[in-house]
């Protein structure tokens, strides 16, 4: 493949933005190479500046669960962009948003939009601290809620330890308000609730920024007993989960309500866009129904809900059962071309509908420090393999593959193909 406008270009990236890209996973460096630059997209490929075509499993993070440049989305965005791009008014959308997001979620019956997950969740944890009086927030180590400053904490040794500092610039007072402990641990949660009284439990449902690793059995309906027995909030970060594992998310697949729900991703259809909601008697507290104070200029921007409501209202069960029917064909695929080429002691593949993760590991993690434990060299090369045979996944070990409307049984095929001779290059 050529990658001469790529270079091209990232020799001036590097110039004009840190590490020539507004968001580090882009930059490709944890797999070996320099950033491609995409310039187009349809359906479940994307074609770069130099134009090589590639089947895409990164959909833009999530979002674009219909695909690429879907008729639809694009339709209701001309049409709203054609009527005003921002108004910072009420619009009817926003509220025709806020019934379809609730009509999903049944815990959520009062909801916020926003711009972006890391807002979603700030907001959703200050209002947490307002409902309940306390500061302390309890999360699992590998998981990303966003670069709030008090989240951005990284656990030191032992079941439930106090969260240091992940990044200059977090005041350690905000880390310090975090306990860090590890995923699916029954003991360690038990022992923060205990020691740290928290405002806060707050956890992705379906953890998805260590590769997709699905709770145990039990576990989610463990948080929720804990959380109602110490006074504290369950906060579901559905940011990845939300509208993309079912209907109403994890919440959904798993029979556990949050109290607060933090969304994004499909809920923006493509377009910036994020939202917190829960219980009438909590979100009545954010201003200005009442006295936590949270705002946005752009939030419930036009383009943004009419391109949500385009993506929400293509969900319904058909949807799903296809999304479904799509994952295990890929997580089955990936899982006979690691056999296939020898290497099936050394790839486990893990997924959730709409999600995929293939592990450089001889079983699917439980939790962060397992995953970190993936041969990520050997991910890298096979990632860069992947990426001369035309198919784009994530570049990380920690990312999920996403499942589109879009990706079709040839595209899946093609990509396991392409899976089985770069897992073959890869661990030879």
């Amino acid at each position: 493949m050529n990658f001469d406008r790529s270079s091209e270009l990232y020799r001036e990236a590097l110039d004009l933005m840190p590490g020539g890209v507004n968001s580090p996973v882009r930059a490709m460096g944890s797999i070996g190479r320099a950033p491609i630059f995409v310039a187009s997209g349809e359906g479940c490929r994307v074609t770069d500046v130099d134009g090589n075509e590639y089947i895409d499993w990164i959909c833009s993070w999530g979002p674009l669960i219909l695909g690429h440049a879907d008729p639809g989305v694009a339709a209701a965005i001309a049409a709203a962009a054609a009527r005003g791009t921002s108004f910072g008014t009420a619009t009817e959308g926003e509220v025709e948003l806020a019934g379809e997001i609730g009509d999903r979620f049944p815990s959520v019956e009062m909801v916020r939009m926003v711009n972006s997950g890391t807002e979603a969740t700030m907001s959703a944890l200050r209002l947490a601290r307002a409902a309940t009086g306390r500061e302390r927030v309890v999360k699992f180590a590998g998981a990303y809620h966003g670069h709030v400053d008090g989240l951005l904490a990284e656990a030191g040794s032992g079941l439930a330890t106090q969260g240091i500092p992940a990044s200059p610039g977090v005041p350690r007072a905000h880390a310090e308000a975090t306990a860090v402990v590890p995923w699916n641990d029954f003991v360690a949660v038990e022992q923060a609730v205990d020691a740290y009284e928290p405002a806060a439990i707050v956890c992705e449902p379906i953890a998805a920024n260590m590769g997709v690793v699905p709770p145990r059995d039990g576990f989610l309906e463990h948080l929720r007993s804990l959380a109602d027995s110490c006074g504290a909030l369950l906060v579901c970060d559905e940011v990845i989960t939300g509208f993309r594992v079912a209907r109403g998310g994890a919440q959904e697949l798993f029979g556990v309500r949050a109290d607060l729900t933090v969304m994004g991703k499909v809920v923006g259809g493509g377009l910036p866009a994020a939202a917190y909601g829960g219980r009438r008697e909590l979100l009545e507290r954010v201003a200005p129904a009442g006295d936590v104070y949270q705002a946005g200029t752009l939030s419930g921007n036009p383009l943004a809900v009419a391109a949500g409501l385009a993506t929400l209202r293509r969900l319904d069960a058909a949807a799903y059962a296809r999304i479904g029917a799509a994952t295990e064909r890929l997580a089955a695929g990936l899982a006979a071309a690691a056999a296939d080429a020898g290497a099936g002691s050394r790839v486990s593949v893990a997924s959730a509908p709409g999600l995929v993760t293939p592990f450089f590991a001889a079983r699917p993690p439980r939790d962060f420090a397992a995953a970190r434990g993936c041969d990520l060299d050997s991910f890298g090369r096979f990632c860069r393999e992947m990426l001369e045979r035309g198919v784009m996944p994530p570049p990380s070990q920690f990312e999920a593959w996403f499942v589109s409307l879009a990706h079709d049984d040839e595209s899946i095929d093609r990509t396991c193909e392409a899976a089985a001779e770069s897992f073959r290059a890869a661990l030879r």
